[in-house]
């Protein structure tokens, strides 16, 4: 008798899934055993088999941050609470405003670096959690931090640097497109939870400068560095998430060119960045599409489906219900996830960062049946 393939269940039940190990297995991880309750700060990583912290060296605002978009957005506006006072107590410089990079073991300040990327996310974060506890506090802090932004962090061409001295008095690293992109991502929550037409603004004033500055012309991708800059490169899962990210935008972005462009990155970062038979997601490529990076990182992944959910094309989001079976099959477990695997499928990191649920939050809040009782909207 032939064999059969059967087809792929539907997108609702199979997105279940992945909410139900997500509030079954991932949020418990970090309520419990990955966090420091005498500091009250997440840990950075977990071990896979043991759920235990390896030796701490630092704490993150940036880990911090996203931990409290995680649990606000998941509604436990307990933990949310303890993670706000956290942040706001151990990571804001007092002297030269805004926040620290790291602190150490004891909460001490560690690297003293100002950095986009750690900024975007507090602002990021004090959006979601204003929005679903009211939190004035929170909200005042997206318009502070989003003003010190605008202020310290300017560079020529409407861009934004990427990192600044402890007190905003040295350039040590220029615009580089991660950071922006968070950033974008950041204002664009805070337009929701505001309606302020400062963010709107300041948004299309990005979008421009990005479109003018960082978009590879012959791939319509985003690229990591400035175009025209040596050893560039181009990551599929940042092509993904530019994708979300301005089909959220909607007319927002309208005139900046950046929807068409990420039309193309898109097609290009699928048909060279996507591995045709596992469905992984490599880490980078040239700008030529020959891949730089094999490793498939699970945040790209999880791009990938934000992406395929919100597609303009029928054809395209057909492939959804496949992929998430894909990315169940191949990067979770029992136990938690697979930070990283080689493109044979090897563990290439087999612990866990307190970033990566951030990741799995907003991936699977995009997919059909979001209101599913597993994750609250």
């Amino acid at each position: 008798m032939p064999s059969t393939t059967l087809p792929p269940a539907p997108t609702t039940v199979t997105a279940g899934s992945l909410r139900e190990h997500f509030a079954n297995v991932v949020l418990p991880m970090w309520r419990g055993p990955g966090f420091n309750s005498a500091l009250q700060l997440p840990y950075e990583a977990l071990g896979a088999d043991d759920h235990q912290p390896p030796t701490v060296q630092r704490y993150r605002a940036m880990a911090c941050a996203r931990q409290l978009f995680t649990f606000a957005q998941a509604g436990d506006l307990e933990h949310a609470r303890v993670l706000f006072d956290s942040l706001t107590h151990t990571f804001q410089d007092t002297d030269h405003g805004g926040w620290f990079y790291s602190v150490d073991a004891l909460g001490v300040p560690l690297d003293t670096t100002k950095d986009l990327y750690t900024h975007a996310f507090v602002v990021f974060a004090c959006a979601e959690y204003a929005r679903r506890a009211d939190n004035h506090d929170a909200l005042k802090l997206v318009h502070n931090t989003t003003a010190l932004i605008q202020s310290n962090f300017a560079a020529d061409g409407d861009l934004f640097n990427a990192a600044l001295s402890v007190d905003f008095s040295t350039v040590t690293l220029a615009p580089l497109q991660n950071p922006l992109m968070h950033l974008t991502e950041a204002w664009l929550a805070a337009c929701e939870t505001t309606h302020d037409n400062a963010f709107s603004a300041a948004l299309r004033r990005l979008a421009v400068a990005i479109e003018r500055h960082f978009v590879h012309a012959p791939s319509g991708c985003i690229a990591e560095l400035p175009v025209g800059m040596s050893d560039n490169r181009l990551e599929p899962g940042h092509q993904f998430e530019w994708y979300w990210l301005v089909k959220q935008a909607g007319a927002l972005f309208d005139g900046s060119g950046l929807a068409e462009a990420l039309d193309r990155a898109f097609a290009f970062a699928q048909q060279h960045g996507v591995d045709p038979d596992s469905g992984g997601v490599c880490a980078s490529l040239d700008e030529a599409g020959a891949v730089k990076d094999a490793t498939q990182r699970i945040w790209a992944q999880t791009e990938y489906l934000r992406a395929l959910s919100c597609h303009d094309d029928p054809a395209v989001r057909a492939r959804l219900p496949r992929q998430i079976e894909r990315f169940e099959q191949r990067f979770l477990h029992p136990r938690g996830w697979f930070e990283c695997k080689t493109a044979d499928g090897q563990i290439a990191r087999a612990d866990m960062p307190s970033t990566t649920p951030y990741h799995l939050a907003t991936a699977y809040a995009a997919l059909p049946g979001a209101a599913d009782p597993a994750m609250p909207s």
